[in-house]
C-alpha cells in the first residue's frame, strides 16, 4: 500500500480535520516502529531502509508492512484521529483493532524472517 492510497481509504471511511501532513507524520511514526521493533530484529533487516515520511515523501511511496497485513495503517490513523478529537470510546475501539492488526503482522513476520541471533559459545 502506498501512502496516497492509505490517506484516500481514511479519508473516505471517517470524517476528518487532520491534514495530509499530519497523516503522513502519523505514518512515519508507526513504519518508525515497524522498523524498529519487528524488521531491525530479524537478519535483512538492515537492508530496509527507512528515514521516515514527511510532506517532500513522494505520496506514491509503498509503506513497510504488506497485504494482507497493510490494514494495520487504516486502524493506526483511525485511531489517531479519534485520540486527537478526544473521543476516548471510540480511540478505545480502534486501538484494539490496531493492537490486532499489529500482532497479525507481527506474528506473520516472526514465522517467515529469521531472528537475529547470538551465536552460542561452547568452552
Amino acid at each position: 500500500m502506498t501512502i496516497i492510497e492509505i490517506l484516500g481509504r481514511i479519508d473516505s471511511l471517517k470524517r476528518n480535520t487532520y491534514t495530509q501532513i499530519d497523516k503522513i507524520a502519523w505514518l512515519s511514526d508507526l513504519d518508525g516502529k515497524v522498523k524498529s521493533m519487528v524488521i531491525d530484529t530479524h537478519e535483512g533487516g538492515e537492508d530496509i531502509p527507512f528515514t521516515g515520511y514527511t510532506a517532500q515523501t513522494p505520496l506514491g511511496t509503498s509503506l513497510l508492512v504488506p497485504a494482507p497485513y497493510d490494514d494495520i495503517y487504516l486502524r493506526w490513523l483511525e485511531a489517531q484521529i479519534n485520540y486527537h478529537n478526544g473521543e476516548t470510546q471510540q480511540y478505545n475501539e480502534a486501538i484494539t483493532m490496531f493492537n490486532n492488526a499489529w500482532t497479525r503482522f507481527e506474528n506473520w513476520y516472526n514465522r517467515t524472517h529469521m531472528p537475529i541471533g547470538h551465536s552460542i559459545k561452547y568452552f
